[in-house]
């Protein structure tokens, strides 16, 4: 019987800062409602901008890199689930927990796959079509070990489902695919949204250390936004993320109509107060937080390829989809003034959302996805002998490394 579950955090959750702390909050509120105590611990430090998940019954663990108090410390706890909060997490302490919890459930959240994230900023860069050979670097052999190395990884994209199978040839019975979950829109939410006249201005958000974010923004301020001003020159462009640095604030600019905001305290407002949300993602992977976001307030959106990836089924989008700086403001323009189309748009966000993200549904398959491997694990693992593989040979590579850098951090501070 499951009765504890340990989340290893890359950092503490910030639900309003970046989509992977909303998303890592979904799943604790999930496990919470099978009755699991949550301890969430990470070596990072604390933010001004964390949730206070003591709030909310988890129990909180600072733990330390490269240090064996982390051993002591999971062996005392014995959870019967780690949570590994991306592959760079599982690599610095899945090996760790292997060997002092060898019974408990590993499984790893992706987040999304850092590799194609890597392969299409790469192609980009380079000034040409990203590849299906651009895939295979150091990052995806990194990625994809810990894929291996755990007992189920939780993949946030159908895309990134099929690239796992079909690329990379990884058995389905490793990976369960788990969107963000949200609950229904209903009417009463709907009838509190502020209508198309109600509404003005665009909006962008999105973390800004997350680089896919910073290169919208440019791309947005250097290539889309002279066309809107053209077609539109009274029109406002506000910018809204987390950690701004100098280098944001210096694309600020009240005459072009381009303003930046910095963070945003309540996404939900000034979400629902704009009437277009504008994401020319031109690299990235994953589910798109900004973009769930507008749906879950009523806001349509113009997007990218990549931007709406996975994102809508077969479901039309919630807005328009455009992929070069001509067609995106057309296309921004057209949406902002057309109050039909807008409806029309408005009325497909609330559909995607209701069909696409039913926390009922994904909620309820996770949790008989964790309970079946968990009840057949000795089974599920002797099925995944490139797993154990890789885990003997990481086991005997990062124990080294760890223990030389532990020696080396205890003559340092002696």
């Amino acid at each position: 019987m499951i009765q504890s579950v340990l989340i290893i955090g890359k950092v503490w959750p910030e639900p309003s800062s970046s989509a992977a702390g909303s998303r890592i909050m979904q799943l604790i509120q999930l496990f919470q409602t099978q009755n699991w105590v949550i301890f969430f611990a990470s070596a990072a430090n604390e933010s001004e901008h964390q949730a206070d998940i003591r709030k909310i019954g988890v129990k909180t663990c600072p733990i330390e890199l490269n240090d064996a108090s982390f051993d002591a410390f999971i062996k005392e706890l014995d959870p019967n689930i780690v949570l590994f909060d991306r592959f760079t997490t599982e690599e610095q302490y899945g090996w760790r927990v292997a060997e002092q919890c060898p019974n408990a459930l590993r499984m790893l959240d992706t987040e999304d796959l850092h590799c194609l994230r890597a392969a299409r900023h790469k192609a980009l860069k380079e000034n040409r079509t990203y590849e299906t050979a651009d895939l295979f670097s150091t990052v995806s052999k990194r990625e994809i070990a810990s894929v291996y190395r755990c007992d189920l990884s939780l993949i946030i994209s159908l895309h990134e489902m099929d690239l796992l199978k079909e690329v990379f040839k990884v058995d389905i019975a490793l990976l369960h695919y788990v969107p963000f979950l949200f609950d229904s829109i209903g009417e009463k939410q709907i009838a509190a949204w502020p209508n198309f006249s109600e509404r003005k201005s665009f909006i962008s958000i999105g973390n800004f250390l997350h680089e896919p974010n910073w290169d919208a923004v440019l791309f947005l301020k250097q290539d889309v936004w002279p066309l809107i001003r053209k077609l539109m020159p009274k029109a406002e462009m506000n910018v809204y993320g987390a950690y701004p640095s100098h280098k944001v604030f210096e694309l600020h600019n009240p005459k072009e109509g381009f303003l930046i905001k910095g963070r945003a305290n309540d996404v939900g407002e000034v979400m629902s107060t704009a009437r277009v949300c504008l994401a020319p993602l031109r690299f990235g992977a994953g589910l798109k937080g900004k973009l769930v976001d507008a749906m879950m307030n009523g806001t349509p959106s113009v997007t990218t390829d990549i931007g709406a990836e996975s994102m809508n089924g077969k479901l039309a989008w919630n807005g328009e989809i455009a992929n070069n700086a001509e067609e995106i403001a057309i296309a921004a323009v057209n949406l902002y003034s057309d109050k039909n189309l807008w409806e029309q748009a408005q009325e497909n966000g609330i559909s995607i959302i209701n069909a696409c993200y039913s926390k009922e549904k994904h909620g309820t398959d996770l949790i008989s996805k964790i309970h079946f491997v968990s009840d057949n694990l000795i089974k599920h693992r002797l099925k995944n002998f490139i797993g154990e593989m890789l885990m003997q040979h990481t086991t005997s590579s990062s124990r080294y490394m760890s223990l030389w850098i532990e020696a080396k951090n205890k003559v340092i501070n002696s």
